[in-house]
This record gives structure tokens, C-alpha cells and sequence, in this order.
């Protein structure tokens, strides 16, 4: 007897594995969960990962996007935020779906775009995973060709750039490459569960105030 989506209840936090999935059921199963629900997937050969993310989860994930966005804004740099879309590669059997991401080199190529297909469009050029529960799976970013992955876990900021095929761990970002990305953020995010969201933001916007004019 197969079991129906709807009967299945994951709490937050809680992660479901599905195994010998093909493509087809997987694109079914997509299209059964819709755009609006709470779970995130994740899907390389013939597996799919379902995940409900917790609170604390959505916070860093929120507070880390903004800081982003209003770096970008800042420098005047040209993006398009894509937040958690599913991003599918039929053709290397891999889907995912990141907490948040940018497009900035690429940003002409996704204006008025709703759905992509990486085996068309190309991949974005910054990714945010918050990794309080779970580990990412670097291996579908390195796959559908992200160049840079952030990762943030309970021991802070992790900057991966892909080179050569591979991800190694970076200290600096090559889209801010004169900004302290891993401190700031840590910082930030640190500052928003002691002192609350808005004074963090105000105190990481102070720091932008007083030493962006000089980078």
C-alpha cells in the first residue's frame, strides 16, 4: 500500500528520506506540495530529501538575505533575489532548493523569469544554506555549477567557491571582496538573538556608515 503526501507529518526540525525516486515521480511530487508549503527539498539521483526548517532556521536565514540585499543596494550593484526557488537539472538527475539566493553577474539573464531549468538558465551566482539542522549537500551546488555557496552553521559563516570542480572554504567573497562578510555576518546574527533584529541591523548598518566609503 503507497502512502499519499498528505498522510505523511514531519515537525519542524524533522527530515524525510525518499529513496528510488525517478525523475518523473520526483517532478509528481513537486507538483503535488506546491509552491506554498513550509518544507524545502533537495533531490540528486534518484533520492529526495524533504526537510521542515525551525524558527531559528528562518531568523538567520532572514537576517542574513536582508544584509545581502542592502550590501548590494549599497555598493549599486545590479541583482535579482530568487529567495528559495526550485532550481532543477533533468539532463545530472539533480534538484534543490536553497534558503535564499542572488542573482548578480547573471541578473539580466532571470528578469521576468518565475521557473528555471539549469540545463538552460545559468545557475545563481550566490547561494545562502542556513545549516542549523541539517548539513547541505554540497554536492548538488557543485553539480548544477553555483561559484559561490554560503554556508551558515552554529560555528558561523563558511564561504565555498567552486574551483576547478571542486568547493574549497574561503575568507572572503569575491562578490564583497573588500567587506569582512564572514565577521560581519557573524557578528550580526550573533547581535540579532542577544539584542534582537533591529539593533543588529542598526549597528551592522553603522559599521557600513563609517568604513564603506573607505573599501
Amino acid at each position: 500500500m503507497e502512502l499519499a503526501l498528505e498522510q505523511i507529518i514531519l515537525n519542524p526540525g524533522q527530515q524525510l528520506l525518499l529513496k528510488k525516486l525517478n525523475w518523473q515521480k520526483f517532478e509528481t511530487i513537486l507538483s503535488e506540495l506546491g509552491e506554498s508549503r513550509a518544507c524545502r527539498l533537495s533531490y540528486s539521483h534518484g533520492v529526495l530529501e524533504i526537510m521542515v526548517p525551525l524558527p531559528e532556521h528562518e531568523k538567520d536565514k532572514e537576517i542574513i538575505s536582508y544584509m545581502v540585499q542592502f550590501l548590494l543596494e549599497e555598493l549599486n550593484i545590479n541583482f535579482e533575489p530568487l529567495g528559495s526557488t526550485t532550481f532543477t537539472n533533468k539532463l545530472m538527475n539533480q534538484a534543490v532548493e536553497p534558503d535564499a539566493c542572488f542573482y548578480i553577474q547573471n541578473y539580466q539573464a532571470v528578469i521576468g523569469k518565475n521557473r528555471l531549468n539549469l540545463a538552460i538558465d545559468p545557475p545563481p551566482d550566490l547561494v545562502i544554506e542556513i545549516d542549523i539542522t541539517s548539513r547541505t549537500h554540497l554536492d548538488n551546488y557543485r553539480l548544477l555549477g553555483v561559484a559561490e555557496l554560503w554556508r551558515y552553521t552554529q560555528s558561523g559563516l563558511q564561504i565555498n567557491l567552486l574551483q576547478e570542480g571542486q568547493y574549497i572554504e574561503s575568507l572572503t567573497s569575491p562578490n564583497f571582496p573588500k567587506i569582512p562578510i564572514v565577521e560581519l555576518i557573524n557578528q550580526c546574527v550573533e547581535q540579532s538573538q542577544q539584542l534582537g533584529r533591529s539593533e543588529a541591523i542598526k549597528n551592522f548598518k553603522n559599521w557600513l556608515r563609517h568604513n564603506l566609503d573607505h573599501n
